[in-house]
This record gives structure tokens, sequence and C-alpha cells, in this order.
């Protein structure tokens, strides 16, 4: 199966796709082995940074590999990529989608550069997906202070349908990602604490409803109550991005693996710990996304 018959069988079964970035081969084995052990696809992501750390060919190979020697429905995303230039990169690399990051710019300029990005794409390999977004939720997949200056949280700056149906159709985009309530990064209220991002359901399904042949993407999933994700799902909602999460993880756990071997130097040999907190949420994640126990 390709990423848009995954997604037309995930939007016929009302569940969603998990979309996990990865920096190194820790969490990309983690996720792999979270989608193996359920069964089901799922979406990996690399943002320009973490292609820069990564390598663009690198995470095209690991995405392929794992999806040739295990028949596993897995797919790679250029996450968050703000030039023209990169997206020619990414579509040439053999990408599956691209995002196409225009969030920040006017509607009418965002809607003008994510059309050129859609041409450029489709005239390389017209089976790449190619998403927009309208809506600025911010930019860091970090632990955060503050909520991030500009960020559209309230009603009255959250993506409307009418933007929505708009976009979509001047632009042409597979997927489109609104905001609706969702933020990247995480608030250090948000780490191990009961405080929750909470997403605007209703908007969730008037933008369905605006544009119903298109599929939608939350961006920012990370911190998000388990109930708003279900219902954004009901909803219309088909893919979920999981990042700050997935680093914290990472971080938590490289850090009791240096405790629990002070003089160990093989990374091979402290990374476990690391590899087994990301899998765990993974795994969470997954399970709530297709509506498993």
């Amino acid at each position: 199966m390709n990423l848009r018959e995954v997604l037309e069988d995930a939007s016929r079964r009302k569940v969603a796709v998990g979309h996990f970035n990865i920096s190194d081969n820790v969490a990309f084995e983690a996720i792999v082995e979270a989608a193996q052990k359920l069964g089901v696809p799922v979406m990996v992501g690399v943002s320009e940074g973490e292609r820069d750390f990564l390598g663009l060919e690198e995470a095209v190979a690991l995405v392929q590999s794992v999806r040739k020697a295990h028949n596993l429905p897995i797919f790679l995303n250029a996450d968050h990529t703000h030039s023209l230039e990169r997206v020619r990169q990414a579509a040439e690399a053999g990408f599956d989608e691209i995002l196409f990051d225009g969030s920040k710019l006017s509607l009418t300029e965002n809607i003008a550069q994510t059309k050129e990005a859609v041409a450029i794409v489709k005239k390389i390999n017209p089976a790449i997906l190619v998403e927009g977004e309208v809506g600025y939720i911010g930019s860091s997949s970090e632990i955060l202070k503050e909520i991030p200056q500009g960020a559209a949280l309230s009603p009255e700056a959250m993506t409307t349908p009418e933007e929505a149906a708009r976009f979509v159709k001047e632009t042409g985009v597979d997927a489109f990602a609104p905001a609706v309530g969702n933020m990247h990064g995480l608030l250090t209220s948000m780490v191990h604490g009961d405080v929750k991002k909470r997403l605007d359901i209703e908007r969730i399904r008037a933008i369905r409803a605006a544009v119903p042949a298109t599929y939608l993407t939350l961006h920012g999933g990370s911190g998000t109550a388990d109930e708003d994700f279900t219902a954004a799902i009901a909803a219309g909602v088909n893919i979920i991005h999981i990042n700050t999460e997935i680093r914290l993880a990472w971080r938590e756990g490289m850090e009791e693996g240096l405790k629990a071997h002070p003089d160990e130097v093989a990374p091979y040999k402290i990374m476990p710990e690391a590899k087994a907190k990301i899998f765990e949420i993974v795994l969470a994640r997954l399970k709530l996304f297709n509506g498993l126990s």
C-alpha cells in the first residue's frame, strides 16, 4: 500500500496514522518496533533541522530498507519545509510526503508559494503527497516557558473553514494542517503534569466539512488530552504528529543510561534506556490513534 491508500483506509475506519519525528536511529528503531508490534501503519518525519543532522538520503534509505525488509507500511515526510528548493530536494530524494510550511506568511502569499510547491513536487513524482498549513502554532518542538508569540490559540486566531476551503482549492494540496488549539512544543507545566492541550473539536469538524476530500493533519500533538485526540479523529483528523514527547523521552532515557552505566563509553550500551522510553510513548500513541486497547 502507498501512503494515499493507507490514509484512505484510515479515513474509512475512523482512525488516524501516527507521525513521529526522528533525529537518530534510536528513535527510528523504537518507532518501527512499536508499529510492528501493533501491526499498524506509521509515518516518520524529519524537519529541516532533523534532515540536516540525520541526512536527507540517509532518512530515505532507513525508511525504504525497513519497508522492503519487513513489509511494514512506513512512510517518510519532509516535515515543515520552508523553501521551495528544499521541497525540490525532498521530492528528488524520494520522500512519500512533503509539508510546505508557509504558516507565518499572509494567506495570499502562503497560497502562492504552496501552489508552486505542489507544482514542483507533482512534476517530479505525482504520487508524492503535498501538505500545506494555515495558522501559526509555534515552530519549536521543545520544552517552553511560555506560549510562542503569535501562536493561533484563541478562537479568533484559529484557522477558519473559509480559509481552509480557499487554501485547498487554490493550491491543490493533498493534505491540510490547520490551527485548532494545537501548538508545537510542551510548556513546562505540561511535562509530567496534569495540564494538557485542548483542541477545538467543533472547529475541526467545520474544517473537515469545508475540505471533505483532503486529508487533515494535526501538528503539535504532544501533550494533548487523550480524549481530545479521540474526538479529533472522530471529527475527521487523519494524521497526528508527535515530536516533543519523543525528544523528552530520548533525553530522560539517555540520562538514565548514563547514570546506570557511568563508566561506559560504548553508545549501544548506553542508549537502550532511551529506546525503551521512546517505544513506550509511540506504542501508547499508536494504540490510541488506532482505537486499540
